[in-house]
């Protein structure tokens, strides 16, 4: 056949050609086009030409580059000619990626190509009109010679001061044809003459195999003992985030993200850096385990309590699977060059993130043992991937993506470890449930009202230590240190004085000291004694000698409180105002109700609707061989319906004539007369909408009204009603 088109290409491919280059390019089958024709269009377009691009490694990318400044058709030995022998073992794989194709005088590139590599592809300007003289360049002058000095590698362009009086170089290289003018104050080199400059190569460097990394050795119990650390850091980090959200719901801006006040509060509260804190805010948000509330509130979902009882292989995988595969880039919460962008909020998403992150993971693992150096990590992973969409960015998400796997374990001391690689994999990864320390229910009380947690506490001893104890130190062992303002918030989460005391009598192995238990007792004996409620707000106390005390406070006069009995003070502002306001100033109040209840308990909220998973953007699934071979056989189904009924559509003189038109007398006869001689038959069918469609069969017989027939696009025995087969033709 001959080859006058992509098209034409693509149509003398066998099966096994168009399954490879389905492999090659899934986004060509998703959906599956029509026929071959369909097929050539999305081939050529620019999103998917771009998307090809993106798999294709340095070496071959600068071969493209290659074949895209020659003029075509063009043959092998031209690229190899602009590049190395090598050229010869790439061409074939990107022929088979459809990124260029035989015709019968040479090889071609599809009509986008050049179009999506830009229009100084390799840094190279466009191709010369005149006929040039080559030769002589070597006579030119000094002058002549600086300016072409600054333009061989590109960019192309230079600029003048004014075309007409431009100076002896540049007016001598015009002369020539060696610059060419593209405006007043712009010139540029033609392509031949950089070609030319170059020694007859497109690139200075061919990088024909990738650059070797370089790196410390690391040994390897150590790499799975900071593995299996950073492992139980990251589920306890979710666990306090979690925890805190669920007593202070964050409320998230009108854009969907989490504010820079909220964020800085909850690192402050976790002990760690912003940029951690808004990780840990996207890998429990990628799983479900908080979402954005009716309310504008971020709240943890009911998932989280059936997370809690889960191992800890299964929490680390619900945290790490969305990770790998996400479009979003936590890095960028912070970066200087986007400062309105929030965690949790809309604007994470870049196209090449989860592609990044598995190139990166995949390459530490072909170097085990290895911490790499990020200059030459960078270097090799940038072989692999040279043509991403987000060139500026590349460089920064390698270096976030090497320090995310670090927090979630799956790299240890900058390595791989065993549970990255079980990971990768597709494992369970049941040695962190074997590799994890198992949880301590006891604590150490000092003298100095401190409390070291001699390993990860159970759930259940963690959660009431947080409400009465800050967390003072972090590491192997904790360190909670209690106060005032500790006793405080365990009192207002409903905790009597009595209950805080048997809950560390009972949870520590050393003696409660006496001081702390005095400061116990004496919080619990003031907390109370003030209620707030809402007038706005009141204030009530059965001591009038406090009240008094209160309304002559200078500490409070901007709460603009009133006395209107002797036991009650009312003011304009919050409930919750007052209380922060009065408890700042050293007073202990509680919430009272309009009961007159006072109101205590633990505040842990959840949210009341389900999760609602952010979306993935950039990434094309890649098909089932299943999949790929029914996505062939449509295709060929459809060209060969395209191409049989040509005529049919050409001779048809009804509304539908696209299809075949027969009346029911003859649809039978038709039918019965193939299934006897078993040949394939067109028919038009309507489904339950009444929209018709044409379909290829080989019918097997009639039955009750019905034609049971194999369908040429489906591979499947079908059945079809025959009063809605609107006509049937031979093929």
């Amino acid at each position: 056949m001959e080859t006058r088109s992509f098209s034409d290409y693509l149509r003398g491919l066998d099966d096994a050609g168009l399954l490879a280059l389905f492999q090659a390019r899934p986004d060509l089958v998703s959906p599956v086009p029509p026929d071959i024709a369909s097929l050539a269009v999305r081939a050529c377009s620019a999103p998917s030409v771009a998307r090809a691009l993106d798999t294709l490694n340095q070496w071959h990318f600068q071969v493209l580059e290659a074949a895209a400044v020659l003029h075509e058709p063009f043959a092998e030995k031209n690229v190899v000619a602009l590049t190395e022998k090598a050229a010869n073992f790439v061409i074939p794989q990107l022929i088979e990626r459809g990124l260029m194709y035989p015709s019968d005088d040479g090889l071609r590139l599809p009509n986008s190509l050049r179009e999506v590599l830009g229009n100084e592809a390799a840094g190279l300007g466009p191709a010369s009109m005149a006929k040039l003289s080559l030769k002589k360049i070597d006579e030119a002058p000094e002058s002549a010679k600086k300016v072409l000095e600054r333009l061989i590698w590109g960019p192309p362009r230079g600029s003048v001061g004014d075309i007409r009086d431009p100076g002896p170089g540049v007016a001598w290289l015009l002369k020539e044809n060696f610059l060419v003018p593209l405006d007043q104050r712009t010139v540029i080199l033609p392509r031949e003459v950089g070609i030319h400059l170059r020694g007859g190569k497109v690139h200075a460097h061919r990088q024909v195999t990738p650059p070797v990394i370089e790196g410390l050795k690391r040994d390897v119990k150590n790499i799975e003992l900071a593995a299996v650390a950073n492992i139980a850091t990251i589920l306890r980090w979710a666990d306090e985030a979690l925890e805190f959200w669920a007593e202070e719901p964050a409320d998230a801006l009108r854009s969907g993200g989490l504010g820079v006040r909220d964020l800085k509060t909850i690192a402050g509260h976790m002990g760690i850096d912003e940029s951690c804190a808004a990780f840990i805010a996207e890998l429990v948000y990628l799983a479900g385990l908080i979402t954005i509330d009716a309310d504008d509130r971020i709240l943890p979902t009911n998932y989280f309590d059936i997370w809690l009882t889960q191992n800890p292989s299964d929490r680390w995988l619900a945290l790490a699977a969305p990770w790998l595969t996400t479009s979003r880039v936590s890095g960028l919460v912070g970066r200087a060059e986007a400062k309105n962008t929030a965690a949790l909020g809309p604007e994470l998403d870049r196209v090449n993130a989860a592609s990044t992150r598995k190139l990166v993971l995949s390459l530490l693992s072909q170097n085990p043992g290895i911490e790499p150096e990020i200059k030459t990590f960078t270097s090799l992973v940038q072989w692999w991937a040279p043509s991403k969409r987000n060139p500026g960015l590349q460089e920064e998400m390698i270096s976030w993506t090497l320090r995310e796997a670090e927090w979630l374990g799956i790299t240890g001391q900058g390595c791989i470890s065993k549970y990255g690689r079980e990971f990768l994999d597709g494992g369970e990864i049941l040695a962190i449930d074997q590799d994890l320390p198992s949880p301590v229910d006891h604590i150490l009380i000092q003298s100095d009202n401190t409390a070291i947690a001699p390993g990860p506490l159970v759930h259940d001893v963690a959660s009431v230590l947080a409400i009465i104890g800050d967390i003072e130190s972090r590491g192997g062992a904790t360190v909670y240190r209690f106060s005032e303002k500790t006793i405080r918030r365990g009192l207002d989460h409903g905790k009597t004085g009595d209950e805080i005391l048997v809950f560390l009598r009972k949870t520590s192995k050393t003696p409660v000291p006496q001081p702390l238990e005095y400061l116990i007792t004496d919080v619990a004996k003031k907390h109370g004694q003030l209620r707030v409620g809402n007038t706005s707000s009141f204030v009530r106390c059965e001591d009038p000698a406090l009240i008094t005390q209160i309304a002559n406070d200078k500490r409070l006069e901007m709460l603009g409180m009133r006395r209107i009995a002797p036991e009650v003070m009312v003011c304009d502002m919050d409930a919750h105002d007052v209380m922060n306001v009065l408890r700042n100033a050293g007073y202990l109040p509680s919430v009272e109700s309009k009961n007159g209840l006072m109101l205590t308990g633990q505040r842990s909220n959840r949210a009341k609707s389900k999760a609602r998973l952010p979306r993935i953007i950039g990434e094309v699934e890649v098909p089932t061989d299943l999949t790929l071979a029914a996505a062939l056989r449509s295709i060929r189904v459809g060209e060969k319906s395209s191409r049989k009924q040509s005529t049919l559509r050409n001779i048809s003189q009804s509304a539908l004539g696209a299809l075949p038109r027969t009346t029911a007398n003859e649809t039978l006869d038709l039918l019965s007369k193939y299934i006897q001689e078993q040949k394939s038959l067109s028919i038009g069918y309507a489904d339950n909408n009444g929209s018709v469609s044409h379909r290829i069969i080989d019918p097997v017989k009639v039955s009750a009204g019905s034609l049971i027939a194999r369908d040429h696009g489906t591979g499947e025995m079908q059945t079809f009603r025959i009063p809605r087969i609107t006509g049937v033709a031979p093929l």
